[in-house]
């Protein structure tokens, strides 16, 4: 009698984390990025480390500035194709989040060679030149390297205007928040791993990652954008907070006023959490205050780890209908108004809904 083959080996059970839940918190970095040496004076480097931004920005001309960026991590899903789908859609949000176009990407690819067969780690390269050929850019080379743990992503460059150059910094008194994305990816890629995930959470799952960030090459263009960044590993309140650090204001964010996935609402409440925002919520300290009476979910929520998030956009008033509008009609319908900024000492204030 013949025996069967083996059961294909799941991505998420060689990683001890997945997505951008993997990234170290944000004290931590801070900790690691106050150590390193200054990247010195270069005229030409609009966009550096100072703020923490999405990516670096160098002027090339007075036409043209090149938007690098790197972002890697480990299996957020099993399916090896979906996983390199969501790797691309992620990195390349970076660019979008500064209001470029992306030209070409490089492969990062770190896999554990004597776990995985080539046609899975095959997979996995097709689902990110799948994504990068949705957004019109090659993946043109890259390096891979035989690791413990799956690891795949992209170094993805892209071209703006200097004058159209968007970042986490410019934000104004008075600007409102809208937010492009429903949050719960890391409530939802927990529950997957715990195999508690139904099939409507992991369609939701895959269509939120996997959806290009490209409504944010427009912004630049926008009257009244003052400012933008992707919603990713740091969770809402950690992203926003960089903006507040960035442009030297507090930040007032509606509680409930984000859109939430299908399902992560009662998950959260069941007790389903990441990591990752327990380290978050850590990370953030006194700069974050919470309404009295919050339940944990709900906070659980607002530091959630978005894998491959949405781009918070910091809009004049008078801007905002039309920037909602547009990003509405680009495809983006859990978009919402999420809050505002405020004058004040960088620091983000929660109100609830009775506020």
């Amino acid at each position: 009698m013949s025996e069967s083959p083996p059961a294909p080996v799941r991505l998420t059970s060689l990683a001890h984390g997945g997505g951008c839940g993997c990234k170290l918190s944000p004290a931590v970095l801070r900790d690691i990025l106050a150590q390193s040496p200054a990247a010195g004076i270069f005229p030409n480097l609009m966009v550096g480390t100072e703020t923490s931004d999405d990516a670096a920005v160098w002027r090339l001309n007075d036409q043209q500035a090149l938007v690098a960026t790197t972002d890697f991590f480990m299996p957020v899903v099993d399916d090896p194709h979906d996983f390199g789908r969501i790797a691309a859609t992620n990195a390349l949000s970076d660019v979008y989040a500064m209001g470029a176009t992306p030209i070409f990407a490089l492969a990062i690819v770190g896999m554990p060679i004597d776990r995985l067969p080539t046609e899975t780690i095959g997979a996995i390269l097709a689902g990110g030149a799948a994504v990068c050929a949705a957004a019109g850019v090659p993946i043109a080379g890259g390096h891979s390297i035989d690791s413990v743990e799956p690891i795949y992503g992209l170094v993805a460059l892209g071209l703006v205007h200097p004058d159209r150059v968007l970042s986490n910094r410019g934000a104004q008194a008075g600007d409102v928040l809208i937010l492009t994305k429903a949050l719960g990816v890391g409530v939802l890629s927990a529950a997957f791993k715990q195999q508690r995930l139904s099939a409507e959470g992991y369609g939701a799952l895959i269509a939120t990652t996997t959806q290009l960030n490209t409504v944010g090459a427009g912004l630049g263009e926008v009257a009244g954008v003052h400012a933008v960044t992707d919603v990713t590993g740091f969770g809402l309140l950690g992203h926003l907070l960089e903006m507040c650090r960035g442009a030297g204001l507090a930040a007032e964010l509606d509680a409930d006023a984000p859109a939430l996935l299908p399902g992560a609402a009662g998950l959260a409440q069941a007790g389903v959490r990441t990591g990752a925002a327990v380290r978050n919520w850590a990370s953030y300290g006194a700069a974050v205050q919470m309404p009295g009476g919050t339940p944990d979910w709900r906070r659980d929520l607002l530091a959630d780890p978005q894998t491959s998030g949405g781009l918070l956009i910091a809009v004049a008033p008078e801007a905002a209908d039309a920037v909602l509008r547009k990003v509405t009609e680009a495809g983006f319908i859990a978009a919402r108004v999420v809050g505002r900024m405020t004058p004040g000492a960088p620091a983000v204030k929660v109100r609830a809904a009775f506020d």
